[in-house]
């Protein structure tokens, strides 16, 4: 069992906790010929994929190395431009290497804005009074697990998409938020939550998760 991450947000739509739990690293290095399949965008602090997929890279995934000298933004570590080096065609074959980043926190929080309506839009729909709203959103490689509290806060859990037994994860995760979080006197409602006894506890049951399974918790 392995699981990629876990969120919170708060009845108004705002990400208060995440943590990523088990995030894989994902890096694919590929000989290249001229011209490439795919388009790079050059910014100041990266090198990244704008247009176009092949082969494991994707849209987003970041330049890291080039015939294995480690990229420093648009640069090598040995001082030469990618960007002339890679548009020259007496260059190639060229050895890339790209890798997908880690989410930075305020594209987390844009995420999370994003689900607030979606979950909204989902409530709305249902043929049937009082829908719970999203439960489960499924793609190829991963699902996202949501368990809403009567309070409108939201737990989420992004895990591989054979696990069973979210719904449990995901109430063992609101009984400690209850009991660590909303019992601490300096905790406000609402706020980023920063509670090292949550972390500490949400980190050893994850993992007891992971080890063991569903049954263990």
């Amino acid at each position: 069992m392995v699981i990629y991450g876990v969120y919170i947000v708060s009845k108004s739509g705002g990400l208060i906790f995440n943590l990523d739990h088990n995030v894989p690293k994902i890096e694919t290095e590929r000989t290249e010929s001229y011209p490439l399949e795919y388009s790079l965008e050059y910014e100041p602090k990266k090198v990244s994929v704008a247009f176009g997929q092949k082969d494991g890279v994707n849209v987003g995934h970041v330049l890291v190395s080039v015939n294995g000298i480690l990229a420093n933004g648009c640069t090598l570590e040995d001082g030469r431009d990618i960007k002339e080096l890679i548009e020259n065609k007496d260059n190639y074959p060229l050895t890339l290497k790209f890798s997908r980043l880690k989410m930075t926190t305020n594209e987390k929080i844009f995420l999370a804005s994003m689900f607030y309506p979606l979950f909204a839009i989902a409530s709305q729909l249902s043929p049937e009074p009082k829908s719970s709203g999203i439960e489960v959103l499924e793609a190829d490689t991963f699902r996202l697990h949501c368990f809403q509290t009567l309070t409108g806060v939201k737990f989420m859990v992004v895990a591989e998409n054979i696990q069973p037994g979210m719904d449990v994860l995901l109430r063992r995760i609101y009984e400690l938020y209850a009991d660590y979080v909303l019992k601490n006197p300096f905790y406000s409602l609402e706020m980023p939550i920063r509670c090292e006894l949550f972390d500490t506890n949400l980190q050893g049951l994850l993992e007891q998760v992971e080890k063991n399974g569903i049954a263990s918790i």
